[in-house]
């Protein structure tokens, strides 16, 4: 085995689901690669077959990122380690249950994981990249991001900070030759459901995809230079339009008056304290 030309992405809860099929389309596609997950049997499973079927590098880090201490251990190795090119931020965690039926502590452990793991992985790594000439983030986020009254709040809201940070990184590291993606599955066939407390069953046959067609379709995207993808809109337009009204608002969401339309009066005298 050689070292790869596109360097080592780093792939979290890689050991099933998303995580393992970015392994395996990230390997094939040439990137040698460091699987990160809880589970040391799936992973090095999984590094056995992707080692045998591509002829890559694939290193296995067994790490509990909501542990600080495993965490801390990946975030040193993405900010020392140069061979790294790409970050893939899939672990995280959902809840279906409505915000007063959930258990207060399980929505910690969404923050801490979906929130602060993958803040604290990307500030690693971003520094690295930009000192190493270029690079990929591609964070996983979800359509609830932008529809969080479907799911659980907490769960929603830990995807909006996720598309968040993504806009903002695009902004401030774009022109710096690093490429950040946010991808915003639907409903997608893995564990993730059983995990959250809901069966598959109970979601109509036509709003789930499968995994693997959903990694597929969020790395067309990135080929194409997208920074955002939502795998299964039909037309992009829809996306632009809505960024199109958010740019739109922009300019008056902080003005030294309130708007007319609250009839405060401030308005009025432009020369009122």
């Amino acid at each position: 085995m050689t070292t790869s030309a596109n360097g080592t992405a780093l792939v979290t809860g890689a050991s099933s689901g998303i995580g393992a099929i970015y392994a395996d389309r990230l390997a094939r596609r040439g990137y040698d690669l460091i699987l990160v997950a809880r589970s040391r049997e799936r992973l090095e499973e999984l590094a056995n077959r992707l080692r045998g079927e591509t002829g890559r590098i694939v290193e296995v880090v067994v790490a509990d990122l909501n542990d600080r201490r495993d965490l801390g251990r990946i975030e040193t190795l993405l900010s020392t380690d140069n061979r790294v090119t790409m970050l893939v931020n899939n672990a995280g965690i959902g809840a279906m249950d409505t915000l007063l039926a959930s258990d207060v502590d399980k929505m910690d452990d969404i923050i801490a994981l979906n929130v602060v793991a993958l803040m604290r992985l990307t500030y690693a790594v971003a520094p690295a990249l930009v000192s190493r000439g270029g690079g990929a983030i591609i964070n996983l986020a979800s359509v609830v991001a932008i529809t969080p009254e479907i799911l659980n709040g907490v769960y929603g809201a830990s995807k909006a900070f996720v598309l968040a940070l993504g806009l903002s990184l695009h902004k401030e590291l774009g022109d710096r030759n690093i490429h950040i993606q946010t991808v915003l599955p639907g409903a997608t066939a893995t564990d993730f459901w059983e995990t959250g407390g809901m069966s598959l069953d109970h979601l109509p046959g036509e709003v789930v995809m499968k995994a693997e067609a959903m990694v597929d379709a969020a790395l067309a995207g990135f080929d194409q230079g997208e920074w955002v993808t939502i795998p299964s809109l039909p037309d992009v337009a829809d996306w632009d339009a809505y960024e199109r009204a958010r740019q739109t608002m922009m300019p008056n969401l902080s003005l030294r008056v309130p708007a007319a339309r609250y009839g405060t009066g401030y308005g009025l005298n432009v020369n009122t304290a």
